[in-house]
């Protein structure tokens, strides 16, 4: 699966070792306490290149929030300094 299938859950692609990943899924689990479905692209060539095709970003991890596409760790964080991704986390509410 490269492209959410739900747009009810929070989706991250990663892959190993990315730190940003880890930091990506530890800020969304607890200190946002959401519950996050971790696809892991490691060694999965042909994943990262359809993952590549539909974001059009080469890096890990991309994130997805209830179907909207976000992008990384650094875009999520932006998002939240700008005070707008809790409205897209408080969308399952």
């Amino acid at each position: 699966m490269i492209i959410p299938e739900n747009p009810n859950e929070i989706i991250i692609y990663k892959s190993n070792p990315c730190g940003y990943c880890s930091a990506a899924i530890r800020f969304l689990q607890e200190y946002k306490e959401k519950e996050v479905k971790i696809i892991d692209l490691t060694g999965n060539m042909e994943g990262r290149r359809k993952l590549m095709q539909v974001t059009g970003s080469r890096t890990v991890p991309q994130i997805y929030i209830f179907g909207v596409y976000v992008g990384g760790y650094d875009e999520m964080i932006q998002l939240e300094n700008q005070g707008k991704l809790n409205e897209l986390l408080e969308q399952d509410s």
